[in-house]
C-alpha cells in the first residue's frame, strides 16, 4: 500500500536529496512538505505547507504520516544568535517528534551530527545532543538519529568554513581508517538514500546510526 512521508527541511541539501528520492519511490504517493519556503518543485506527490516551524504544533491536525523525516538545521554563520539556532536544531526536531507521538506516526528520522553530546562544552555538539536525548524520550518505536559527518554537496547559500573544511577532508579522509572511518566526509545524497532504506527496513534496531554505517547503509542499498 502506498504510503505518506513528511519531510521537514526539505529545501536543504540532505532533505532536497531526499525529496528527489521519494518522489522517484514508487512506495510514496503522497509527500508532504512543512517548510518556510517553497521547494519550487510541481509534482503530483508533492502537498506543501508553507509554515513558521516554530509554530509547528499549531499544524498537529495536518501532522500525519507513515513516516517523517527531519532534516532541519541551521549553521552559526547563518544563525549566529544562540536563542534562536537552538529553536531550529533542538526546538523543530524535538516538537515533531512530539507530533509523531501524539498522533501514532510510529517511524521518525532525524539528522543530528557526529559528536552530538548533551554534556559537551562545544555549543553545537551540546545542542544536537539535547535534541537527541529529547528525541529519544518521546519512545517513538522506530527511531532513527543520523549522525553524519561533515555533509558535502552543493548547496545553494555559499558557506566558506564548510568550504575550507571539505577541501582538508578531501585530503586527509584517505587517512581515516579502522575507527576513524566515521570521522569522513559524506555526501548528502548517502544520508539520503540511508535514510530511506532505513525507513523501509523494520529489521534495523539502531537508534543512533554514525556516518561510517551510514555509508555503508547508502552503499548496500
Amino acid at each position: 500500500m502506498p504510503k505518506t512521508a513528511i519531510i521537514l527541511g526539505a529545501t536543504g541539501l540532505t532533505g532536497g536529496m531526499l525529496l528527489q528520492q521519494l518522489l522517484e519511490d514508487n512506495r510514496y504517493d503522497k509527500i508532504k512538505l512543512f517548510s518556510r519556503n517553497s521547494v519550487e518543485i510541481k509534482h503530483s506527490k508533492i502537498d506543501e505547507h508553507l509554515i513558521d516551524l516554530f509554530k509547528l504544533e499549531d499544524y498537529r491536525d495536518i501532522f500525519s504520516a507513515d513516516e517523517v523525516f527531519c532534516c532541519v538545521g541551521t549553521t552559526k554563520s547563518k544563525t549566529p544568535d544562540h536563542q534562536t539556532y537552538t529553536m531550529i536544531d533542538r526546538g523543530i526536531p524535538v516538537t515533531a517528534a512530539k507530533l509523531c507521538k501524539e498522533n501514532k506516526i510510529d517511524t521518525f528520522l532525524v539528522v543530528s551530527a557526529l559528536g552530538a553530546n548533551p554534556k559537551s562544552r562545544v555549543f553545537y555538539n551540546r545542542t544536537k545532543g539535547k535534541m537527541e536525548k529529547e528525541v529519544l524520550e518521546q519512545e517513538i518505536k522506530h527511531t532513527y538519529i543520523l549522525q553524519p559527518s561533515l555533509i558535502t554537496g552543493e548547496r545553494k547559500e555559499s558557506r566558506s568554513f564548510e568550504k575550507i573544511g571539505k577541501v582538508m577532508l578531501n585530503f586527509i579522509n584517505p587517512f581515516f581508517l579502522g575507527t576513524m572511518r566515521k570521522y569522513k566526509s559524506i555526501s548528502a545524497e548517502s544520508i539520503a538514500r540511508a535514510m530511506v532504506a532505513i525507513a523501509n527496513s523494520k529489521e534495523l534496531d539502531i537508534q543512533r546510526i554514525p556516518s561510517d554505517e551510514i555509508k555503508n547503509i547508502a552503499h548496500n542499498n
